[in-house]
C-alpha cells in the first residue's frame, strides 16, 4: 500500500479530521485514533440513524483506524502520547488555537521528540490573526465565507451546502499538505507543522466565482441551480423529473439547438457566443425551459448523449446507490463490525493501479485497541 510505512497519530474528532486521517488509512497508513476514556468523538452520538448503538455519522468518517482511550489531563496520559510520537510519522489534531502547547504537546515540544514528525493542526480559523480563538463550526464558516451567499436563489434566500462541505475540503487540503510534508522530509529529514483551518479552506472553494468579484468587483448574486459565466449551463424540468444540461462551449450549444428542434435559437444574434447567452440568459431560457417540459428526462439524456451534449439526471440516494456506473466502480462497500454488525459504507475515490486501497479495519469501537497498545507499553 502507497503509506503503508507511516504512522500517524490521530487526536481529532467529528469530520475534518477524521476524514484526512480515513484517507491516509485507506492508503494504507496505521492510524491510530486517540479519545478520552468513554469516547470523546462527537460523532459516535450524532444521530439517528443508529445500528445496533452505533451512529451512521461515525461510521461515515473512521474505517481503518485503531482507537485508544488516553487521559490527557494526566501526566500518565501526556507521557504514553510522546512515546506514540517518537514512533510516529504524523499526528493531527483538532483543537482550539493554544490546547496543544497547554496539554505539553505543541510542534516545538514535539518536535524535539521526534524532529521528522508531521504536525498538522486544524482549526476553525487558523492560527494566526484576530479570530484565532473563535472555535470552527462548518455551518457558520459557510456563512462567513461568502459560500452560503452564492448558494440558493433570490427566493430561498442563502443556503447552506447539503453536506459539511468545509470540513470535508479542510481534511482534503490537510491530507494534500501531510503527504506534501511527508514528501519534502526525504529531502530533508526534517519534519514542519501545518496550520490549516476551516475559513481558508472555505474561501479557496470559492474559485471562479471569486475571481469573478476580485476582477471585476461586483458582488456575485445567488444563481441557484444557473452557472455565473456559462449558459445554457443549470437544471432543466422535465415532464418526470429534472435534467442538468451543462453546455460548455458554442459547438455543444448548436447541437443543442438541433436537438431540441430549435435550429433558429443557434443562429440568434443574441445567443451566438456563450458571452452573448450570459448577457441575454432571461430571453434565452425560457426558451429551452418550454421544450425541455415536454419530454421525460430518459428521453432528453439519450438525445443529448447521442449528440455529445454533457447532461445528467437529478438522482437521489437510492437511486445512487444503484448506479451501475458506482457499482462498477466499486464506490460502495460492506463489512462487519463487531457491535453494528453488517454495514455498508461509501468507498474511496482513490483507484491507483499498483498500491490500490484496502478496507482492513472497521471504524472502530472506543478504546477497542487498548489492551493492544499497552501491551507495547508494558514491554518498553
Amino acid at each position: 500500500m502507497a503509506l503503508s510505512n507511516f504512522k500517524v497519530l490521530d487526536l481529532s474528532r467529528v469530520l475534518a479530521g477524521p476524514y484526512c486521517t480515513m484517507i491516509l488509512g485507506d492508503l494504507g497508513a496505521e492510524v491510530i485514533k486517540v479519545e478520552a476514556p468513554g469516547g470523546s468523538d462527537d460523532t459516535r452520538k450524532w444521530g439517528p440513524p443508529f445500528q445496533e448503538g452505533v451512529s451512521a455519522y461515525y461510521l461515515s468518517a473512521n474505517r481503518n483506524k485503531k482507537s485508544i482511550t488516553v487521559d490527557l489531563k494526566t501526566e500518565e496520559g501526556i507521557s504514553f502520547i510522546k512515546k506514540l510520537v517518537k514512533e510516529s510519522d504524523v499526528i493531527i489534531n483538532n483543537f482550539k488555537t493554544g490546547t496543544m502547547e497547554r496539554l505539553g504537546l505543541g510542534f516545538e515540544t514535539v518536535s524535539n521528540l521526534n524532529p521528522g514528525i508531521v504536525f498538522c493542526s486544524i482549526t476553525g480559523f487558523g492560527e494566526t490573526g484576530p479570530n484565532k480563538a473563535m472555535p470552527g463550526y462548518d455551518f457558520i464558516v459557510q456563512a462567513m465565507s461568502g459560500l452560503m451567499s452564492i448558494t440558493g436563489d433570490k427566493h430561498s434566500g442563502p443556503q447552506k451546502v447539503g453536506v459539511a462541505i468545509t470540513d470535508v475540503l479542510t481534511g482534503l487540503y490537510a491530507c494534500i499538505g501531510i503527504q506534501a510534508a511527508l514528501l519534502e522530509r526525504n529531502f530533508s529529514g526534517k519534519g514542519q507543522k501545518l496550520d490549516i483551518s476551516l475559513y481558508d479552506s472555505a474561501v479557496s472553494s470559492l474559485v471562479n466565482i471569486g475571481s469573478n468579484y476580485l476582477l471585476s468587483g461586483k458582488i456575485p448574486e445567488a444563481l441557484g441551480n444557473h452557472h455565473a459565466n456559462i449558459v445554457p449551463y443549470q437544471t432543466f424540468k422535465t415532464i418526470d423529473g429534472e435534467i442538468v444540461i451543462a453546455v460548455g462551449n458554442d459547438n455543444q450549444y448548436k447541437a443543442l439547438c438541433t436537438v431540441l428542434g430549435k435550429p433558429e435559437l443557434s443562429t440568434d444574434v443574441r445567443f451566438l457566443t456563450n458571452p452573448d447567452r450570459v448577457q441575454h440568459r432571461e430571453q434565452l431560457v425560457p426558451l429551452l425551459e418550454e421544450v425541455f417540459a415536454t419530454k421525460p428526462t430518459n428521453y432528453w439524456q439519450k438525445r443529448c448523449n447521442e449528440n455529445n451534449i454533457p447532461c445528467g439526471p437529478i438522482q437521489n440516494l437510492e437511486e445512487v446507490t444503484k448506479d451501475p456506473q458506482l457499482l462498477a466502480r466499486e464506490m460502495f462497500i460492506s463489512t462487519e463490525h463487531p457491535t453494528a454488525g453488517h454495514i455498508k459504507m461509501i468507498g474511496s475515490p482513490l483507484k491507483l493501479s499498483r498500491t490500490p486501497v484496502t478496507y482492513r479495519h472497521h471504524p472502530p469501537n472506543v478504546g477497542e485497541h487498548n489492551e493492544e497498545f499497552m501491551n507495547q507499553k508494558t514491554k518498553n
